[in-house]
């Protein structure tokens, strides 16, 4: 009874853990960050409340640059609502397959790592709330599917608690 009991405890620590980033170390197509997020780039995508409620729609256009190894991304969103909101992300690289991230609605620096298709970043974002500012912990999980397409979803939390939720879709385009 007590290997029982120790090896439901086991999974039950497996099974509500986080994904590594490791584990998409064999997966393709491999996702070079300085290859996708180079040119233009489209997103699309919905906000949802704790609840799983979806609360906000957005479009996206981005740019990004190189120069370097260092990396500009610039993002213009529009809101279903009509409100516009801008971002400038600078990456810089921390090593193999690593990058520091920041932004000027970002506190501090975030971290961005890369393994066969997977693209994880965190970091903590200054949201307007009620008249005031909000930071919120954001942990990006981006998924390559093809060489021209990710899937990005994202957990945002407060406190420890999970606040809302994040999907969208990056998409390059012509130029």
């Amino acid at each position: 009874m007590r290997l029982l009991v120790i090896a439901f405890l086991s999974w039950m620590l497996v099974a509500c853990s986080s994904p590594s980033i490791d584990q998409y170390a064999n997966n393709e197509p491999k996702f070079d960050v300085t290859e996708f997020f180079n040119g233009k780039l489209t997103a699309h995508g919905i906000l949802k409340d704790r609840g799983g409620n979806v609360i906000r729609y957005f479009n996206a256009d981005l740019v990004g640059s190189w120069e370097q190894g260092a990396g500009t991304l610039d993002e213009w969103f529009v809101f279903d609502d009509g409100e516009r909101q801008r971002r400038t992300w600078t990456l810089t690289p921390q090593g193999a397959n690593a990058y520091s991230a920041t932004a000027g609605d970002v506190t501090g620096t975030g971290q961005l790592r890369t393994s066969g298709n997977a693209l994880f970043m965190n970091y903590v974002l200054q949201i307007p709330y009620d008249g005031d500012t909000l930071e919120v912990a954001v942990d990006d999980k981006m998924y390559l599917v093809n060489p021209t397409t990710v899937i990005n979803e994202s957990i945002l939390t407060k406190f420890g608690f999970e606040v809302g939720y994040l999907t969208l879709v990056i998409q390059q385009t012509a130029d």
